[in-house]
């Protein structure tokens, strides 16, 4: 067997797996969940039909009514149809992880989950793929085939680079997705300060003003606070800068942590004014049960 044949093999056995695991997860509790919030986008016209005792009559179409001279009513049906789009960060930040898993493979599995929901729903599934660029694009599409290509895109594809530019590709999607849409925006959505963050928001909020946008954040607990290891050499993996820094000092981890802090807090506030969905979790949180919580909690306060 040659290390071509070797590879793809192994290749289709990774999405297997992964596919097996997120059908066990994807239990009925999950699908509700995800039915109740996402339904139909419109109505589309069905038919004229006689008024029949017990109909809405606000659906009286008045025009055909009068030339009837006896009641008609309008019956419309719900576009059961979606389509969701799945825009997943794959950028070099992605790959740190403290714990069991990293960031990306966390966005993977909750990409699948995604991906299997919505073809369970007969929905359309595509998929964007970026680091500072568009990296991959596959259009939105149905059936078994396309979301295991989905699948396998996202755990295995190299990205051309390492860094990220989450507001440049969002004004690239607004001229990408013709169609309304679902986007489960997946990142770890890290700016190097306040200021870039204003930009990033106005561009989610051009974004969601045309779509259904709901923005999945992931982060490691080590990205929060800064452990007493003393002299350190870090570097950015996105950037390839090194730096050496002190972490005995409290004052300096406190700062840190703060400065943590404060930037996910007004990432959060300034989400919720624009009506953006956020849901926020660490590489070691049960990501079913927050997924799931967050659907429904989402589906209570639309009600």
């Amino acid at each position: 067997m040659d290390i071509k044949t070797e590879i793809t093999r192994n290749v289709l056995k990774k999405v297997r797996q992964l596919e097996v695991r997120t059908n066990r997860l994807l239990d009925d509790h999950l699908m509700g969940a995800y039915r109740s919030i996402f339904k139909g986008q419109g109505i589309d016209f069905e038919e004229v039909r006689e008024y029949i005792m017990g109909d809405d009559i606000r659906s009286i179409d008045w025009n055909i009514t009068a030339k009837m001279d006896r009641p008609f009513i309008k019956k419309f049906r719900e576009d059961r149809e979606l389509t969701v789009f799945l825009v997943v960060d794959i950028s070099a930040s992605l790959d740190f992880g403290s714990i069991s898993l990293s960031k990306r493979e966390v966005l993977t599995e909750i990409s699948s989950l995604l991906a299997f929901s919505a073809s369970r729903n007969n929905d359309k599934v595509g998929l964007l793929l970026f680091s500072d660029r568009v990296e991959r694009f596959l259009p939105p599409a149905k059936g078994r085939k396309h979301i295991l290509r989905v699948i396998r895109d996202i755990l295995f594809h190299e990205p051309q680079s390492k860094g990220t530019h989450l507001t440049e590709i969002l004004s690239s999607l607004t001229g990408i997705l013709k169609k309304r849409a679902i986007i489960f925006l997946l990142s770890d959505f890290l700016q190097p300060n306040l200021q870039k963050m204003k930009q990033l928001t106005d561009a989610l909020e051009i974004i969601n003003r045309r779509h259904d946008l709901v923005c999945l954040k992931v982060e490691d607990l080590k990205e929060r606070e800064l452990p007493n290891l003393g002299c350190v050499i870090l570097e950015d993996r996105e950037t390839g800068e090194v730096l050496e820094i002190n972490t005995s000092g409290k004052n300096f981890r406190r700062k840190y942590e703060n400065e943590k802090n404060r930037y996910n807090e007004v990432l959060g506030e300034r989400l919720k004014k624009s009506g953006i969905d956020l849901l926020e979790m660490n590489t070691g949180d049960n990501y079913i049960q927050a997924l799931d919580k967050f659907l429904r909690s989402r589906n209570a306060r639309r009600r």
